[in-house]
């Protein structure tokens, strides 16, 4: 008995003197715009970076650190809306307590757990990248991501969607860092532009990233939120034009312990016209086409990410596009003075299908102790399936006034289906050094079917396979100094594609090892002033549409092939940047210089069988040069009264083969052209914020003359204004804009290629857009935090997702 109690006696010693020997941290957290406590806010304490001891605040937003070693320590606090507190602690023997008391800011994008985006745009410029975080002025917009593209610095949508960077459409576009198999023409006329969280551009991509895409890469990032609880945002709104546009969205989440779900969803419908001549005027033919596409899409994604614990996280998402279209393209053909006695050719096209993509993707995230020390696999599997039922009802009148008809249909379905498996590793070696490395498995296989009651085709029945496997790995190494940092990467890549018509009618291999290096150069002049050199190997391979000898479009004058010998193109970029912080605003500037190998372009030849029609496809030209510079300024001159000026320019040496039809000799000859291709745009973003409630948008463009190797694009300009109101204590918000007030947009060219031609295509640029936004939930609600923290289950994961 007496040993027994020694023995307790002995152990309360023991933790007496154990107790004497640490300290304690404890404190209040509570929001600073009204007092509120924050519960569940984490709070972390960190020696030299690593995490010794952290818990969540309770109800009262209190919280208390125990048994903590007398010595100096970081503490660190984060709820997620509300910005980060860094501060620091010291226990000693003659302190042994310390009380933390802090209020914190709220972010901008966040009101009360529900994505609110800031009045305007703000534009970042980091180590890798542009970045463009969305704000009001953007979304209002348009309905789409298709409409607020043209308001992005560098970046332009031509009249039928296609993108294009710095004046070259060699671009990649990503959805949350994923690849997509949908057209991005067609995607972002699907993705709702109040979905859209912020617009990366990089335009000079390390050894990290897949090296596709000449120009570089657009990544689109959609809103996820996660506060505790849930919430949502509701959009929708109707565009104004030849006929009305709809378009609507719905953004959920529920957070609750270690699970957080999200999901969002949109549709898109309407009638969209676009009209436009083509006059050839050696001979005086003259065409006449009309065009509309009535189109219906719905896109949604849903998802959840699980929180294992504070070093392991699961998450899987699935995203589903669907898209209905009918298009109807009436071609009026008048041969004026014909020698031929043709008086008129009239074409009635019909082109309607389906197109239904599925994506699933499953990522997994480990957090070693060491911050910044991470491990992520993931594997991405997108299948496409496109179909087009195409009618083509011909009628050609001769000036005897007899007349034929040929009266014909086309059938495509074309399947993609892309798998990618991926590792990436980061481990900073110590404060100063960081190194990454990765690998990646990218696989292909397309296939596309077609069959015609053409009497006149060559291939009635025709089936194509495009296939692609391409295996990486990389490694990027970077240090930090005290105004100096640096990174160099490198990657390698097996490339291998075998493509083949009709079981062997036509094959084309390719198989080859590349290697892509990257390196960055940083230099911070001071805490407001950075400039940074980078250069890397990029590279633009052909495409399915690229390649496939089928025909992508026809009138009675113009067919559209691939080519399947096309050769990929390789690009070396060079860049220099330079930002500047300023007291109400920033300034970002760059040059670059690109030195382009076999660049891929569209060429129009004369057809062989008949010299008034023309085959539309592709070719590899020689090798050119390029080089621009792009300025971008966000400056706020007073409370009420921001502006947000930008310019680029791109000058592109180029060297190439066209095809110029000979009269005399009735047959087309190949003729070399050089040409200095110099493309020129200014944008001008202005709000004027009337009260707290009211502002207004003045947004005006320009794009310059375009000399090109095939042919000579015209300029191109239009304003547009707008307002936005919000309510409801800032929960919903009303934007209305007039766009192209003046009715100036107009894509016109004329060419010498292979004929003389000119033309014009105008489309519905002038519309009145009305949209509305409400944000509903909190992400405070008691009842599940309260079964939060019965199940216990989220001890120290404040910020994870």
């Amino acid at each position: 008995m007496k040993l027994k109690f020694f023995l307790f006696a002995l152990l309360g010693v023991i933790a007496t003197t154990q107790a004497q020997n640490t300290g304690t941290v404890s404190g209040k957290i509570i929001e600073k715009s009204n007092k509120a406590p924050i519960s569940y806010a984490t709070v972390s304490i960190k020696d030299n970076g690593k995490v010794v001891s952290g818990i969540n605040t309770d109800d009262n937003g209190d919280f208390t650190i125990k048994n903590l070693a007398l010595k100096s320590y970081t503490i660190e606090i984060q709820y997620i809306g509300f910005r980060k507190y860094i501060g620091s602690v010291l226990l000693s023997d003659n302190k042994k307590s310390a009380t933390v008391n802090v209020s914190l800011e709220e972010e901008a994008t966040q009101l009360k757990g529900v994505n609110i985006v800031a009045e305007r745009s703000t534009i970042e410029q980091k180590i890798d990248r542009k970045v463009i975080n969305v704000g009001k002025d953007l979304t209002t917009a348009g309905a789409s991501a298709s409409d607020i593209m043209n308001n992005i610095p560098s970046v332009n949508v031509d009249q039928d969607g296609k993108l294009s960077l710095r004046g070259n459409d060699n671009v990649r576009v990503l959805i949350d860092g994923r690849p997509t198999n949908l057209d991005p023409a067609q995607l972002l006329k699907q993705i709702p532009s109040t979905s859209i969280k912020k617009i990366e551009l990089i335009t000079n991509p390390s050894a990290k990233y897949n090296p596709e895409g000449m120009s570089g890469i657009i990544n689109i990032v959609l809103h996820k939120n996660a506060n505790t609880g849930f919430n949502g945002t509701y959009s929708g709104g109707i565009t104004f034009g030849e006929t009305a546009k709809y378009n609507q969205s719905l953004d959920l989440n529920y957070k609750t312990g270690k699970v957080n779900f999200f999901g969002n969803g949109g549709t898109n419908f309407g009638t969209y016209f676009n009209d436009g001549y083509i006059t050839k005027t050696d001979n005086t033919i003259v065409q006449d086409l009309k065009i509309s596409n009535e189109n219906d899409s719905y896109l949604y994604k849903i998802g959840m990410d699980y929180l294992i614990d504070d070093h392991n996280t699961l998450s899987f998402y699935t995203t589903q596009n669907k898209a209905t279209g009918l298009g109807l393209i009436d071609t009026d053909i008048d041969y004026i003075n014909s020698a031929e006695g043709i008086g008129n050719i009239f074409q009635k096209a019909r082109y309607q299908g389906p197109n239904e993509t599925g994506t699933y993707n499953l990522a997994y995230k480990h957090i070693f102790k060491k911050e910044g020390h991470t491990l992520d696999f993931e594997g991405n599997y997108s299948d496409t399936e496109e179909t087009q039922n195409a009618s083509f009802d011909t009628e050609t009148t001769k000036t005897d006034n007899t007349s034929s008809n040929i009266v014909y249909n086309d059938f495509i379905k074309d399947e993609r289906k892309l798998s990618t498996l991926n590792v990436d590793y980061v481990n900073p070696l110590n404060e100063k050094t960081t190194l990454e490395a990765g690998a990646e498995a990218r696989i292909t296989r397309t296939e596309n079917n077609y069959n015609t009651s053409n009497p006149f085709a060559e291939l009635p029945v025709s089936n194509y396979t495009y296939d692609i496997d391409i295996y990486s790995a990389y490694v990027t190494f970077g240090q930090k100094f005290n105004k100096f940092s640096y990174q160099a990467g490198l990657r390698f890549e097996s490339y291998k594609v075998a493509a083949n018509l009709n079981d062997g009618l036509e094959k084309f291999d390719d198989d080859y090892i590349t290697l892509y290096p990257s390196a960055y150069l940083t230099y911070n002049l001071n805490e407001k002033n950075t400039l940074q050199l980078s250069y890397s190997r990029r590279v633009d391979r052909p495409s399915l549409e690229q390649t496939k000898p089928i025909r992508e479009f026809s009138t009675p004058l113009v067919t559209s092939f691939g080519n399947p010998e096309l050769r990929p193109q390789f690009t070396n970029s060079v860049e220099l940047n330079y930002t500047k912080t300023l007291e109400k605003g920033s300034f970002t500037t760059g040059v670059f210089f690109r030195s382009i190998h076999d660049p891929i372009g569209r060429v129009l030849e004369s057809d062989e069988s008949d010299p008034n029609k023309q085959i539309m496809t592709f070719t590899n030209y020689d090798h050119n040069t390029s080089y621009g510079f792009e300025v971008s300024f966000n400056y706020k001159i007073t409370k009420w009264w921001d502006i947000q000026p930008s310019v680029d320019f791109s000058s592109i040496n180029q060297k190439g083969v066209v095809s110029k039809y000979d009269p005399v000799e009735n047959s087309s000859k190949p003729e070399e052209r050089t040409v200095t291709v110099a493309a020129f745009n200014g944008r001008m973003n202005s709000n004027f914020k009337a009260n707290k409630r009211l502002s207004f948008l003045l947004f005006g463009f320009y794009r310059g003359a375009v000399e090109g190797i095939q042919n000579d694009s015209h300029e191109m300009y239009k304003i547009d204004i707008g307002s936005r109101y919000t309510l409801l204590d800032n929960k919903m918000n009303l934007s209305l804009r007039f766009n192209d007030v003046f009715n100036t947009m107009k894509y016109a060219f004329d060419t010498q290629y292979p004929y003389p031609q000119s033309g014009q295509f105008t489309w519905e640029s002038q519309t009145v857009y009305l949209g509305l936004t409400y944000n509903f939930g909190g992400a405070k609600i008691k009842n599940l935090q309260r079964k939060q923290r019965e199940d216990n289950t989220n001890k120290g994961g404040g910020g994870m997702f």
